[in-house]
Order: C-alpha cells, then structure tokens, then sequence
C-alpha cells in the first residue's frame, strides 16, 4: 500500500469509493450510525428505537429517546395472545450480549 492509498481514508477500515465509503468490518455500519436513530432487536421478543450514542465490540451499546416494546405471552390468559408494553426512557445501557440486530432506521 502507498502512502497515498493510507492518507486517503482517516478509518483504514473504510475504502473511498466515489461520493460514498464502501464497508469492510461489520462494526463500520454501526460507526455510520453514530448520532442516528437504530432499531435493536434484543433477546425476549424486546425491541428498541433510539439515538445511538456509543457502541463497542462487545455490542454494548447507549441510546438516548428510547423507545422500548416487550411483547409477552400471558401465562394466566394464553387465549388472549401476546401482550405488548411500551414504555419511553431519556437514557439507557444495553448489554451486548442481548442484543441480536442493530439497523440504521430509515428517514
């Protein structure tokens, strides 16, 4: 590699390519979604929509604006169905070993 191909791009790990940045390393993707609003899907049907504010290779991760849906089963009634709670938290840290999809929402 030449010293022009290593100054082109700050993250060695994203390559120019025209107007946008082509990813190489699953972990770009989230980068690019710093200061976003994501969707997370977590672990027992939890699902979560916020701005995201930090991330590290464990997928732990902090959003702010959360907005967060648990969908049950009611064990007491199971003829009524699924039983969904919403409820909305300013701060929130998600520990990664829950977490199952991160994905940029779309505008």
């Amino acid at each position: 590699m030449s010293n022009a191909d290593a100054t082109s791009s700050p993250n060695p790990n994203i390559v120019p390519s025209g107007d946008s940045a082509t990813l190489q390393q699953p972990l770009d993707l989230i980068r690019l979604s710093l200061d976003e609003r994501v969707y997370v899907k977590m672990r027992g049907e939890r699902e979560l929509w916020g701005k995201l504010h930090a991330y590290d290779q464990h997928m732990n991760i902090i959003l702010s604006d959360v907005d967060e849906k648990c969908t049950t089963i009611d064990e007491e009634h199971p003829e009524q169905g699924l039983i969904s709670q919403n409820r909305k938290m300013e701060m929130l840290f998600v520990r990664g070993d829950g977490v199952i999809l991160v994905s940029p929402l779309s505008d």
